[in-house]
């Protein structure tokens, strides 16, 4: 028997099982083709255009026709003016949304836990996820309103005796106003992930604690919090990888000249660059430096968190 025959035949093997498996699983495959169609269509394809980066990209000599740069995008976004400015703001807006945003959907998904009314703990889901639903334009616009000097927010500073304001008109005041709209709008949101993990807790581990005399306090930090930590770290190597994306969009309706010194960041200048001064092979530059931070981001906290623990994305 010749070797070329022995190879064959885990090949032909191998081909059985896989269509064995097509046949038997069909509707399940059929139902995972459109979320694979999206990620190939719209993750993977525009791969491809990364070559811009690397290129002085003309729309009229297409991107294989466009003459190749080298790093030298690379180079002068690394040496801009603006470089260090954008990178502080970037990373202390998502150091700052991960330090009270990410734990906010947990604490309310615990507290929601405790609730034995049901109507109330329905209702207070139902108004805590509805921010989530609403338009990013129409959240942006009731910040102008409420933060304008005659807005709401500077009639309730105005009864304690404070000053008056166009909040969005100063820069130190920026952040915390896109952090703590931000909260508000996924809070509930971001609760619903916690809240089924909970019901996976064992209940039986509650009444153990409860003869041993643990109040609420204690079953939570010893039964409650380790029941969904896995969760937890798996919703947190996943907020590692988009560390570097802060919400562009919600800034770029937001912001203006006076606050571009805290307000600016990596996906916002890019915009700059690559859609109002047309300068494509800048802007992605840039926005491929951003995804390769969030790669290695990913990577790291992953690694990080199969090393200390059994939770792990891969």
């Amino acid at each position: 028997m010749s070797a070329n025959t022995v190879s064959a035949k885990p090949k032909n093997r191998l081909i059985k099982l896989v269509v064995k498996d097509f046949i038997q699983y069909r509707y399940l495959y059929l139902m995972a083709a459109p979320m694979l169609a999206y990620y190939i269509l719209f993750c993977y394809v525009p791969m491809y255009g990364a070559l811009i980066a690397f290129k002085d990209f003309s729309p009229a000599l297409g991107i294989l026709g466009s003459p190749w740069a080298g790093m030298r995008h690379f180079k002068s976004f690394f040496n801009d003016v603006y470089f260090t400015r954008i990178l502080r703001n970037t990373l202390m807006i998502s150091v700052k949304n991960l330090i009270f945003g990410f734990p906010a959907p947990i604490l309310l998904a615990l507290l929601l836990n405790e609730v034995r009314q049901g109507w109330f703990k329905r209702l207070v889901q139902t108004i805590s996820y509805l921010p989530h639903f609403i338009s990013v334009m129409v959240i942006a616009g009731m910040l102008i309103d409420f933060t304008a000097r005659n807005g709401v927010i500077n009639d309730l500073l105005a009864l304690i005796g404070l000053e008056r304001q166009t909040m969005l008109l100063n820069p130190s005041l920026f952040q915390p106003i896109y952090i703590i709209s931000g909260i508000w709008q996924e809070i509930g949101w971001g609760a619903i992930i916690y809240l089924g993990a909970l019901t996976g807790v064992d209940q039986q581990l509650y009444e153990a604690a409860q003869i041993d005399g643990a109040n609420k306090f204690l079953q939570t930090l010893h039964i409650t919090l380790p029941g969904i930590l896995p969760t937890i770290v798996i919703m947190l190597i996943l907020r590692m990888g988009q560390i570097m994306n802060v919400g562009y969009e919600k800034i770029i309706l937001l912001y203006n000249p006076t606050i571009y010194e805290t307000s600016d960041v990596i996906s916002t200048y890019s915009y700059r660059k690559g859609l109002l001064e047309m300068n494509y092979s800048y802007s992605s530059a840039i926005g491929l430096f951003n995804s390769v931070i969030n790669f290695i981001l990913v990577i790291t906290a992953n690694t990080l968190s199969r090393k200390l623990s059994d939770t792990s994305l891969w």
